[in-house]
């Protein structure tokens, strides 16, 4: 699937959306300043690819995580170059999933397959891409992202994303360490340093 028309101008106009959007609510950093632990195992929670296989997430440990709320048709969808550079660069160290959703605008609209196919033509995805779901705090949430904004499960945060592009940082030991807002860009050194 290529890129449409808008999707072509998003792309264009990704650069001022990530200098506009650090002003408000889409540059937010959130640090878990006390390393609180978990009070759920982040390893018991496992994913739907959009291939339809299933990522236990057991099989991250060890690794640092990093978890994206994506959409196509969003001003963020640049984002996608970044993340499959961080890829490239640190695939021994990070692991990154994509969760696509349709939760802010209807940014989302593509099936599974078409998003793949977006991903992999327009940005080189190579990097897995979880089937789509919700990720705002909705009777359907995914488990996962149920996990990442409940204080209760997670330890410290209940900070939902705050749109398309909302990033959380797991460490080796399954810990939620960070989140870092749509205008924070994956290449920055804020996260950078939350990884290594």
């Amino acid at each position: 699937m290529k890129e449409s028309f808008k999707q072509k101008m998003l792309r264009k106009m990704y650069p001022i959306a990530m200098k506009m959007g650090k002003q408000g609510k889409n540059g937010t950093v959130l640090k878990n300043t006390e390393d609180t632990s978990p009070n759920a195992s982040f390893y018991d929670l496992s994913v739907t690819l959009n291939n339809g296989t299933r990522l236990d997430f057991s099989e991250l440990k060890g690794k640092k995580v990093m978890l994206v709320n994506t959409a196509l048709d969003c001003g963020y969808t640049g984002q996608y170059d970044e993340l499959q550079s961080l890829h490239e660069r640190l695939k021994d160290k990070l692991r990154i999933i994509a969760f696509p959703a349709n939760d802010f605008a209807g940014q989302e609209k593509g099936s599974d397959d078409e998003i793949a196919q977006f991903c992999r033509i327009n940005y080189g995805v190579t990097f897995p891409v979880a089937a789509k779901g919700r990720v705002i705090k909705k009777q359907d949430q995914q488990p996962v992202f149920e996990w990442l904004t409940d204080s209760s499960l997670n330890g410290w945060n209940n900070h939902t994303p705050d749109w398309n592009f909302g990033k959380y940082l797991i460490d080796e030991q399954g810990t939620l360490t960070h989140y870092f807002g749509p205008s924070i860009s994956p290449l920055c050194d804020e996260i950078r340093g939350g990884i290594h």
